[in-house]
């Protein structure tokens, strides 16, 4: 049997988040929809003068348990679940005196947000919603006939299906909303999932642990033409909540669409730029791994040392900055090279202009990042299984000159430097680093003395001068000869993590040299 459109002549309201409900609840009025609410939304309605129903005078039953209990109730959910059109749900209807819900608007209490914001475990707790996604749950399952609606986002939209179809909505439009109130539900549930299995064993109710099982959620953003090769489909999601200065959070000013690997490659982009403070940086990427990096009284001049270190690869690269993008900066890059992407945390009119000549090149504005990173974890897939880990935000544990020979100044803020980037750079790493800027770079090798040729090899095609460098090793050097390849090309101090079966050997092998070593007692390998 079809079942008829639904006109909207009752709706239920209950809000956490109250913002816009007054507009909503006038809209509604006009079109003469009773209004049903709990507590504090049906408080704040009656104080703005609506004429509200409460649920308790529905179920002709109160709120107990500090209202935990008000919505949990055969009229609220029969009416939300009653199919229209159906004999026998209508005959059970009247028995009971059941009356259809037709719309219903809830957002649910606060909990990620209590959660994030640090709050005690007994308060965590008490704002797990339930009667709201009970109700959410039964509005949805009943889409033929119910709205519903869980993002106050979506009042407009609603208002205006509403006004489009004479006081009904469409089934298309209340199939997306569904859809999007199971998603909400879903995501909730992970949520207290995941935060109560990390803090089970731990009694004052710290999140320390990796709970038992990991539930994710994440809105698609962006379809995109094909994935990493053109024969695969590819799509970007990003989090709920993504944290400022993200690619998933920046805002696309110019250019055509983002692929699967300009995404990849601005967030390594961007992740290694963060890490430069003081002055104006720019990293210049290529397949994931920064080609180019430099710090400089200006963005320009950054830029024109990021660039020199590897013009070839710079070729097709994505470029990130951590000031605001300037006129002058941005003409010289579009003259200069084919770019795909360029990122900062803010674009000036000049600069916007100076990009827009080249329509394909794509210009994205991140905002401002926090100084200090957020903690946060990192998902990566295999086969069958995820792996799971804190994200690497720390620079390092120590810094312990171990030879002979101190770093001047100078070469311990080419150190530091290079160390910087060696963080970001794809293991095996290796970072020449002189003036604040690369020299060269090796990257990705499955020998780390490899790494130090390739990136000497680089330095010399792009004419730069590695003697009297810095050398960053993202790991120990497990012989001797890694740091005798790099004095080789010409660097004269080392920083590397220690801890190798054979680091007197090392130490020793670098004193013999003459070289400066400061050891961090950090690794980081970068897969």
């Amino acid at each position: 049997m079809k079942e008829p459109e639904p006109r909207i002549r009752r709706a239920l309201i209950s809000l956490s988040d109250k913002s816009g409900l007054e507009g909503l609840a006038r809209a509604l009025a006009e079109r003469n929809v009773q209004l049903i609410s709990t507590g504090g939304t049906a408080a704040k309605l009656k104080g703005a003068g609506f004429a509200v129903t409460d649920v308790a005078d529905v179920t002709g039953f109160p709120e107990i348990m500090d209202g935990r209990v008000k919505t949990l109730h055969p009229k609220v959910h029969g009416g939300l679940l009653g199919v229209r059109g159906n004999p026998a749900h209508a005959a059970a209807a009247d028995e009971h005196e059941i009356t259809p819900i037709d719309l219903l608007i809830v957002n649910l209490y606060p909990f990620e947000q209590t959660v994030a914001k640090g709050a005690a475990y007994d308060e965590c707790v008490e704002n797990v919603d339930i009667g709201g996604p009970a109700m959410i749950r039964a509005a949805a399952k009943n889409h033929a006939s119910v709205t519903v609606v869980v993002d106050n986002a979506d009042f407009d939209a609603l208002l205006a299906e509403m006004s489009a179809n004479s006081g009904r909505t469409s089934l298309s439009f209340r199939k997306r909303l569904a859809a999007k109130a199971y998603a909400r539900t879903a995501a909730y549930d992970a949520a207290i999932s995941n935060w109560l299995g990390a803090v089970a064993d731990h009694p004052q109710g710290e999140a320390t642990g990796f709970p038992p099982t990991i539930t994710t959620q994440y809105r698609k953003a962006l379809d995109m033409r094909y994935g990493e090769n053109p024969h695969q489909n590819g799509a970007f999601y990003v989090s709920a909540t993504p944290e400022p200065g993200t690619v998933a959070s920046a805002r696309q000013l110019l250019g055509k669409e983002l692929s699967y690997n300009n995404v990849a490659d601005s967030d390594a982009a961007l992740e290694c730029v963060k890490a430069f403070t003081e002055r104006p940086a720019c990293v210049i990427v290529k397949h994931a791994n920064p080609c180019g990096v430099a710090e400089a009284d200006t963005l320009e001049a950054a830029y024109d040392l990021a660039y020199r270190t590897d013009p070839e690869s710079a070729f097709g690269g994505i470029i990130a900055f951590n000031r605001e993008l300037d006129g002058a900066t941005a003409a010289k890059i579009v003259e200069r090279q084919f770019v795909e992407v360029i990122l900062a945390p803010s674009v000036t009119d000049e600069a916007r202009e100076a990009v827009a000549v080249k329509k394909n090149v794509r210009l994205m504005e991140t905002g401002a990042w926090p100084l200090a990173a957020t903690p946060r974890r990192e998902m990566r897939t295999v086969a069958g299984g995820l792996l799971v880990q804190d994200a690497d935000l720390a620079l390092y544990e120590r810094l312990q000159v171990v030879t002979k020979r101190q770093p001047t100044s100078e070469e311990m803020a080419d150190l530091l430097f290079a160390w910087k980037v060696a963080k970001s750079v794809k293991s095996n790493a290796i970072v020449y680093a002189k003036g604040g800027a690369t020299i060269g770079i090796g990257a990705g090798q499955m020998s780390r003395v490899n790494s130090s040729r390739i990136a000497a090899i680089k330095a010399e095609m792009a004419g730069l001068d590695i003697k009297g460098s810095a050398v960053a090793s993202d790991a120990f050097f497990p012989f001797a000869d890694g740091l005798l390849s790099a004095a080789e090309a010409g660097a004269t101090a080392v920083i590397q993590p220690g801890g190798s079966m054979r680091d007197e050997e090392v130490i020793a092998a670098a004193d013999e040299r003459g070289l400066a070593m400061v050891l961090t007692g950090m690794r980081h390998f970068r897969h």
